[in-house]
């Protein structure tokens, strides 16, 4: 690779987290695409990403809680293969790196005690990172309870957040902004069923001024524009578009249609 070709690709990772935010100032909503290399067959990531790229999507999120086989790699470098949206690990443990994505969520579980999750494993990550041209987006994790106990929460030793209490997901919010975390991710966990409350999403929303990712359970457009007008900045989906990949325009529309509402 040349060097210019290396100073292009550093020039797009370190504008994702300057999107990001960009994004939420103008108060303009996003959809990332979870890819998980565990569920899903390298055969039918072309027919994902070609989705992707007809909807508009706007990230692709790359990970999974275990990660039994050695796909990440290879499903990074086809979907950079053929698309230019930026691709982002969603790494469930300190060994889901790859150099060639665009950038990592550097997840600290701000909703566990679980110490080793707080900062144990990003001290053992952090010289690896430190070498990579991975922009680094710290990121505070929070688990919600979707209604059923998800890979997370047991991989993690954790109890999620109730969804039907606000406020301690509101405090823990605050707390993880005022330690310095760039954005804040609510997650239900894969396999959710049901998503993150609309009322617990809308008062995190309002208590912090970071992005506020939320997953886990999104399964229909009408839950995601829900979910994006709760207060949401981006939403992550991953399970629905496993099973159905021609899902992903409806569900970008549902999210995108509110950046109209901005425009005008």
């Amino acid at each position: 690779m040349s060097f210019s070709s290396q100073m292009s690709i550093l020039r797009l990772v370190m504008h994702i987290y300057k999107s990001i935010v960009e994004g939420k100032s103008k108060g303009t909503k996003s959809l990332a695409v979870l890819i998980d290399p565990d569920k899903v067959k390298l055969a039918n990531v072309n027919k994902i990403v070609a989705n992707a790229i007809r909807a508009n999507v706007d990230y692709f999120f790359v990970g999974g809680s275990l990660i039994l086989n050695n796909m990440l790699d290879q499903v990074v470098d086809r979907i950079k293969a053929i698309s230019e949206i930026p691709v982002i690990l969603f790494p469930g443990n300190s060994f889901q790196i790859s150099y060639n994505a665009d950038a990592i969520l550097f997840l600290s579980l701000i909703s566990g005690r679980n110490a080793e999750l707080l900062i144990g494993k990003h001290v053992v990550t952090a010289p690896y990172l430190k070498q990579s041209n991975l922009e680094i987006l710290s990121t505070g994790y929070m688990l919600v309870d979707g209604g059923t106990p998800t890979t997370v929460s047991y991989m993690s030793n954790t109890t999620p957040i109730p969804n039907n209490k606000p406020d301690i997901a509101v405090c823990t919010a605050m707390a993880g902004e005022m330690l310095g975390l760039s954005q804040l991710y609510l997650d239900a966990g894969s396999g959710a069923k049901h998503t993150i409350s609309e009322d617990l999403i809308a008062k995190v929303s309002s208590s912090v001024n970071v992005p506020i990712i939320v997953g886990g359970g999104i399964k229909t457009p009408k839950q995601a524009n829900s979910i994006i007008t709760a207060g949401a900045d981006i939403i992550v989906v991953g399970n629905a578009f496993e099973s159905d990949p021609d899902l992903i325009m409806d569900m970008s529309v549902a999210v995108h249609q509110e950046n109209r509402n901005v425009i005008s």
